[in-house]
């Protein structure tokens, strides 16, 4: 059963095809912030959109009611979509946003790679991002996944020493899928310092577009990311400076992370941050809500 209807007749040259679905491992909301900047710097076109009544749990993505004066104008219901566009030297893309799927994750999958197959699309990449024992004084290092069929890709990015087993999101799936397919497919996964994980931390998703323009040989501007991620770097700097305990506590993540390079995942080397995260959210908080900096801790 097909779970996607068509839209429009554009015809795609080879696209490039992002997949960003909210709701999954989403650290420093790094692939909710590089898929905004890609939408946001790119006119696109719808191309389908798939069944959300069979996909979506409304009672967990309830719908937006718009009510004005009293009138309630109509609902918002969440959508899965693949979108097309291009990058800056034309060459196409394509987007799979939306909310992760509640339900039939087989019959998805297999729609997403049935349709990715009738745009022709040549290579798949996922964003996504996790929270690491990575200090924010580094750059944001990227970790990938792939099928075996692309297990070459991997290698081009980072690869994660060891074995692990975690729970998955869909893109679990769909890599799986788009493997046994045969169309090349990588995921692209930033490390985000663990005590900065629950807010946004722009330097994951500039790290995400920089590596999706290498792997996929597109042109992206993440200019206005970087710009974001210094503003925001500077106001963590800001805050550990007023703590020894606090810069003692980057300090030996550093010293791992330096001594870790083979290993960007970090397996089994996770210290204790909940003091400096619960700080830290405190003062990003305050931030946003009087823009003026909070008491000394």
């Amino acid at each position: 059963m097909t779970l996607y209807e068509r839209h429009g007749e554009r015809s795609l040259d080879r696209p490039v095809l992002v997949v960003a679905l909210d709701g999954w491992v989403d650290a420093g909301l790094g692939a909710d912030g590089a898929i905004t900047a890609l939408l946001s710097a790119d006119s696109t076109e719808l191309v389908a959109t798939f069944d959300g009544e069979s996909l979506i749990d409304q009672r967990a993505r309830r719908p937006v009611v718009h009510i004005s004066h009293g009138v309630n104008e109509g609902l918002t219901w969440p959508v899965i979509q693949m979108r097309a566009g291009t990058d800056r030297l034309g060459a196409d893309v394509c987007y799979l946003v939306g909310p992760e799927p509640d339900f039939r994750w087989p019959s998805f999958v297999t729609s997403v790679v049935t349709l990715a197959g009738q745009l022709g699309v040549r290579l798949v990449v996922g964003l996504g991002a996790f929270p690491a024992p990575a200090p924010h004084t580094r750059p944001v290092r990227l970790a990938a996944t792939a099928p075996r069929e692309s297990a070459d890709l991997v290698e081009r990015v980072g690869i994660v020493q060891g074995e692990i087993d975690v729970p998955s999101g869909v893109w679990g799936a769909l890599e799986l899928a788009f493997g046994d397919a045969g169309i090349p497919t990588v995921g692209l996964w930033a490390r985000v310092p663990h005590y900065v994980s629950g807010m946004a931390f722009p330097a994951a998703s500039a790290a995400l577009l920089d590596g999706l323009a290498t792997i996929g040989d597109l042109s992206v501007d993440s200019t206005d990311l970087h710009t974001a991620a210094d503003a925001s770097l500077q106001q963590v700097d800001d805050l550990i400076a007023k703590s020894a305990e606090h810069t003692s506590m980057v300090r030996q993540l550093e010293r791992s992370v330096d001594a870790a390079e083979g290993n960007p995942l970090d397996v089994g080397t996770l210290p204790t941050g909940d003091e400096l995260a619960a700080e830290l959210e405190r003062y990003l908080r305050d931030e946003r809500s009087d823009g003026s900096p909070p008491d000394d801790p």
